[in-house]
């Protein structure tokens, strides 16, 4: 029997078992799912747009540059009482009521109010009001060229407006970068692209460990003494197993990268970086959950010691809150563990847009906890398995 072939039985018997099935791959999922589901779109504004009862072209197009906007998450109301009722009950973080005579008023170069509802002790709703100016400005930027052009050239509104539209689609935008002076941003980016590589780091190492009760149920029920009486090698079953782990690691991994990707596009930074960081992690969780399998006695110790195991050593190395905002003695404590040299990794692909070369450090220190750990791990799993071993005579 082949390292390869015990791998594969390996591989076999766990997803065969339902219950490790579930808190390997399913619950993960569901978890970042709600967890997605529930954080995203919070750099995003709620705002309630009642449209003007009788819109004409240009309230249309205002509507339409408000849904347009990437700040703004926009709801449409057909009565104002409506769309006042949920900005009272904290559904909106501002109304817009788009005047009724709109069209008519810019037509006849009148100045008109449009008028923004927020409630007085919301501070998100007087940002919002900043976001739904800067594009209520740009709208009003191609009025006031299409009425310059009207009284220039002359001609009809419609079609200087028209002009002043296209203009504006085709002319390169000009954003205004903010950066620090002599310093970089040490923390995620917000909403979901923070969670996500934080959850990866954190559920693939915890199920890593409670992985690790596999091989406490396949020592107890004397697969393992099975085995070496057939006869094949300890090395060759330990190294099967730390196969079969790492495959399941790097399926777990694969998982959450799609996950957020394709369902709530989260950007992983540099694809050969991140697929690097991704690949050395996978191997720390290895470790770590053969090393589990090697050192308990049963399997309700694995599951009732190695999540708690898990948990506390992700909120000590900044699964949990960025470890910036941490005093300097409990951040030099969290980067006595690999996961805080992972998060730091991710926040510089993520929030410094780093590459390879940028994480080589934080690559070889989490190297040198994987090395440490599957060495332990095998070493601990093959006493295990020669110890337990039936005597042969000759």
């Amino acid at each position: 029997m082949t390292a390869l072939a015990v791998t594969r039985a390996t591989v076999a018997r766990m997803l065969r078992d339902r219950t490790a099935l579930f808190f390997m791959i399913l619950l993960p999922v569901a978890i970042i799912v709600v967890i997605g589901a529930t954080v995203s779109g919070f750099d995003q504004f709620r705002v309630g747009v009642v449209p003007a009862s009788r819109p004409g072209p240009i309230a249309t197009a205002l509507a339409t540059d408000l849904d347009r906007a990437p700040a703004l998450r926009t709801h449409h109301y057909s009565e104002e009482a409506v769309a006042r009722t949920a900005l009272r009950r904290g559904e909106l973080d501002a109304v817009v009521l788009v005047p009724a005579r709109l069209d008519e008023a810019v037509r006849h170069g009148r100045t008109i109010s449009l008028p923004v509802l927020v409630e007085p002790s919301g501070s998100s709703g007087h940002a919002a009001v900043s976001s739904i100016q800067a594009v209520v400005a740009d709208h009003a930027g191609k009025l006031q060229a299409a009425r310059f052009a009207v009284a220039e050239t002359g001609g009809s509104f419609d079609s200087r407006l028209a002009l002043a539209r296209g203009a504006a689609d085709r002319a390169a935008p000009i954003t205004v970068k903010s950066g620090m002076v002599n310093g970089q941003s040490q923390v995620l980016p917000l909403g979901y692209s923070y969670s996500t590589p934080t959850m990866l780091v954190l559920f693939v190492f915890i199920n890593a460990l409670a992985g690790g009760a596999a091989i406490v149920q396949t020592r107890q029920s004397g697969v393992y003494a099975r085995a070496l009486a057939a006869p094949v090698s300890a090395r060759t079953l330990v190294l099967g197993e730390t196969v079969a782990h790492l495959a399941l690691a790097l399926t777990q991994s694969a998982l959450i990268v799609g996950i957020g990707s394709l369902a709530f596009g989260v950007e992983w930074g540099d694809p050969l970086a991140a697929v690097v960081l991704v690949a050395v992690w996978a191997l720390v969780g290895t470790g770590a959950g053969v090393l589990s399998g090697a050192l308990f006695r049963t399997p309700e110790q694995v599951h009732a010691i190695g999540p708690a195991v898990g948990i506390g050593l992700g909120m000590l190395g900044g699964c949990m809150w960025p470890l910036t905002f941490v005093p300097g003695w409990l951040r030099a404590a969290g980067h006595a563990v690999p996961h805080a040299w992972a998060v730091d990794s991710w926040t510089v692909l993520l929030s410094q847009q780093g590459g390879l070369s940028d994480i080589l450090r934080n690559l070889a220190v989490l190297g040198a906890f994987a090395v440490g750990l599957l060495t332990l791990a095998s070493l601990g799993l093959h006493r295990r398995l020669t110890s337990a071993a039936p005597v042969r005579r000759s």
